[in-house]
């Protein structure tokens, strides 16, 4: 086996994100080794000095130990899916032709979006007006108060359309979150411009709940909203057919038949896509041609990462709405054995609110059992039960009958539609909660609580000397979910992975799960940035000064918390930055020891360093050595004074050699750190 400290290594630039979930086991990514497993943080002796590193797993026993000051180059490895992925083997290439593949299909899919980017500015399409007394009156009569993220959408989106190109934006929030107001804004003022507006669903259940919302809402405006679904008759179909080409609709809302050739608009001008990728190939194309001439505006509930939404600036334009309503309470949220008398107190309870109730079983097969189980304990419930393969029409059927209050509990496998809103279902209860992945438990209790009103979610198990050890972890996980804890922390996590899948299409699937998320979106955002002709990120330094750098154990004894402090420091964006953690650490821990003192110069060090294009910053005995990137931005014609000073020496290949001054370890970081912001001026 092959053991390497790497006491500091240069490499592309650092992550930024942090290590509180990190556990013993977890894959994690180094930026120059690839994929190993993170054994734990250790304390070992390098050239006679105590330090501490963390402890990485390679393919056939291999260990690579990191000092905690290069932790910008370690990432944890996050992925969609539950399987663990393949270890590198270090001193051969593997990890090499993973990166140089995943950098492949990284560059085609940014080359691609600013393609598209660039196509769609060069089509001119309709700018509406800018909004006027009917914008206003619409918005007056919107019965709650809008939240930041709400206003800041509406505004995009208007801006969006009262540009000359079309829009092409994507508005991202949890259902609930109001991104329905923003939508029903848009269709208002493409109506008030003399245009149609369309709103595309993927369900007819959704479509049939989007009518009622939009012709509530339109209710006090010569507004006409129709529904082209199977649910209406032939000949009402035929008519509203008939009107739309007329111009006599203003608002249609359907499934994919909206798509049919035979329907057809005498001025669209807005069309509105709820969950896009629902939709089959077929569909998509032709969602695609309509995207050349019209404004659209995409809705999704599936979270799309920040980091994301960061690189896409300016290639894809993102709304995001991440602020619940002001008045949503947190879900209550009951981990516990299965117990008769506490499912039935459930029931009665939501009952005797007026309210309704979600029972979800995961078994096809015994789920009429279930539903009669519920009409036993609760005699007076009114019970239907609904699975996935039961006839479209019938599942339709009995989805509508409980949106619209003829039954009291649903009993359904985990089909619950990710966008149907019923604030009145505010009790879940989920059974053999063990067999679900976090995420879709996340999923699961995210279909209640969307109202003023308090929701409880109930997650039924085995007793728990039955459950495997997977489901005991999980169920541990459960438990921080109503402290939205690390378990909840994943289950975004996961879900948010699925949301780059989706905005970024699922060629694109193979190179994050080769490289893990978060390298993934660093790949992206350098590949576009290049494309756009900005500046790709720095890469980190090396730096060896020989100095004591570490936490004591005896001052912060949690590993986790160790950890997230190196991290945040090593990967430190403004020199502002240490002064926020110095205060947080004093604040939560007291005063601050040596060597932590030193940690946080080293990390503005590092922050300067970075800047500056840096590629070493070495200590000999008796000079500090800098050496520069030829790309640096330092302006050697005004060096001269500050080598007087220092005793020092340049090479015409960017060495800059100093005398310090000072004796001691702060001294002389200080000093260096002096001169690199004199250089930074």
């Amino acid at each position: 086996t092959e053991e390497k400290v790497i006491v500091s290594r240069a490499s592309r630039r650092p992550f930024f994100s942090q290590f509180q979930d990190l556990r013993a086991g977890d894959h994690v990514v180094h930026a120059d080794y690839g994929i190993g497993v993170f054994r734990g943080l250790r304390r070992v002796e390098v050239e006679g000095r105590g330090r501490e590193v963390i402890e990485l797993a390679y393919r056939d026993g291999d260990r690579l130990l990191v000092p905690v000051e290069d932790l910008d180059l370690v990432q944890k490895f996050s992925q969609a899916g539950p399987e663990a992925p393949p270890l590198d083997k270090l001193g051969t290439n593997s990890w090499e032709k993973t990166r140089t593949r995943a950098k492949k299909a990284v560059e085609a899919v940014a080359k691609e979006l600013v393609d598209l980017y660039a196509r769609r500015r060069a089509v001119k399409g309709h700018a509406f007006s800018p909004g006027g007394a009917w914008d206003e009156e619409f918005a007056k009569t919107f019965e709650y108060e809008e939240t930041d993220d709400q206003l800041r959408s509406i505004r995009e989106v208007r801006a969006d359309m009262e540009r000359e190109t079309s829009m092409d934006r994507l508005l991202c929030g949890d259902v609930g979150y109001g991104k329905t107001e923003v939508a029903m804004r848009a269709a208002f003022k493409a109506v008030m411009d003399g245009k149609q507006a369309a709103v595309l669903c993927p369900t007819t259940v959704l479509a049939r709940q989007h009518l009622k919302t939009f012709r509530d809402r339109m209710v006090l405006f010569p507004v006409r909203v129709e529904s082209l679904t199977r649910l209406r008759s032939p000949s009402e179909r035929t008519a509203v057919v008939e009107d739309c080409r007329k111009g006599l609709v203003d608002i249609l809302i359907g499934t994919h038949r909206i798509l049919s050739k035979d329907v057809g608009f005498k001025d669209l001008g807005l069309l509105v896509i709820d969950e896009e990728q629902r939709f089959g190939v077929a569909h998509k194309e032709r969602i695609k041609q309509l995207k050349t001439s019209i404004d659209v505006l995409t809705l999704t509930a599936t979270p799309i990462p920040r980091t994301l939404n960061m690189s896409l600036t300016g290639l894809r334009d993102i709304s995001l709405i991440e602020t619940p309503p002001r008045d949503r309470l947190a879900v209550h949220t009951v981990v516990t054995p299965f117990n008769a008398k506490l499912v039935a107190a459930a029931v009665r309870q939501e009952l005797g609110r007026g309210g309704q109730v979600y029972v979800v079983h995961n078994r096809i097969e015994d789920i009429d059992k279930v539903a009669a189980l519920v009409v036993k304990l609760v005699p007076q419930a009114r019970v239907v039960a609904v699975h996935g393969r039961m006839p479209g029409p019938a599942l339709e059927r009995r989805m509508i009958d409980f949106v619209e209050r003829r039954y009291d509990v649903l009993v359904s496998t985990t089909i619950i539609e990710n966008g149907i809103d019923i604030p009145l279902v505010n009790t879940l209860i989920v059974d053999r909660a063990d067999l679900y992945g976090l995420a879709q438990l996340y999923q699961l209790r995210g279909r209640v609580g969307r109202s003023a009103r308090q929701a409880y979610a109930y997650f039924l198990v085995p007793p728990y000397l039955e459950l495997t050890p997977t489901a005991r972890e999980r169920l541990k996980a459960l438990k921080e979910f109503s402290e939205l804890g690390s378990g909840f922390r994943l289950a975004a996590r996961d879900l948010e992975i699925r949301g780059a899948g989706n905005l970024l299409g699922h060629r694109q699937h193979g190179a994050m799960e080769a490289v893990g998320f978060e390298y993934y979106m660093r790949l992206l955002d350098e590949a576009v940035r290049k494309l756009k002709g900005e500046p790709v990120e720095e890469e980190s330094p090396e730096i060896n000064l020989k100095i004591d750098i570490h936490v004591p154990e005896d001052y912060l004894p949690q590993v986790n918390l160790r950890l997230n402090l190196y991290k945040r420091l090593a990967s430190v964006e403004a020199l502002e930055e240490i002064d926020r953690v110095r205060e947080e650490i004093v604040d939560r821990f007291g005063p601050v020891p040596e060597t932590i003192e030193s940690l946080l110069r080293y990390g503005a060090l590092k922050h300067l360093a970075r800047k500056l294009r840096l590629r070493s910053i070495d200590r000999t005995e008796r000079r500090i050595v800098l050496r520069f990137r030829p790309e640096t931005p330092v302006d050697w014609s005004r060096v001269a004074p500050l080598l007087k000073r220092h005793s020092g020496s340049i090479t015409p290949d960017g060495v800059m050699s100093l005398a310090p001054r000072g004796k001691s370890e702060r001294a002389l970081l200080d000093e260096t750190i002096g001169v690199l912001k004199e250089l930074s001026e």
